[in-house]
């Protein structure tokens, strides 16, 4: 995932999209993403923290503030630049991709020329 053009997971996707409205903590993250998919993703814990070291050694999310609720440390993560660019290009490339099979949907009824 630390090359450019690599196209993010589904989790990570979602993740970073969770992200755009500021900073998040880990639960906050999970319901984000579960909310933004209908419910259809939902990802797990130790997937989360998998994907956010993985992201933020990419330079993608950084930590931000944390707090102490209940005892425990609640740490908040946050888009990175180049976090918010590496999502811009995989929802251009997923609305590239989505645009073949649309346009052969319509397509499919018709006669042949």
């Amino acid at each position: 995932m630390t090359r450019r053009n690599t196209p993010l997971t589904e989790p990570q996707y979602f993740i970073l999209a969770a992200l755009m409205d500021g900073p998040l903590h880990g639960y906050g993250i999970i319901k984000a993403a579960e909310q933004a998919t209908g419910g259809r993703l939902r990802i797990a814990v130790g997937t989360l923290y998998g994907a956010l070291e993985r992201m933020e050694r990419a330079g993608l999310v950084a930590p931000g503030d944390e707090e102490i609720v209940d005892g425990r440390a609640r740490r908040y993560y946050r888009l990175t630049e180049d976090g918010a660019e590496a999502l811009g290009r995989e929802a251009l490339r997923m609305q590239q991709a989505a645009a073949v099979v649309m346009g052969r949907s319509r397509d499919a009824g018709a006669a042949p020329a």
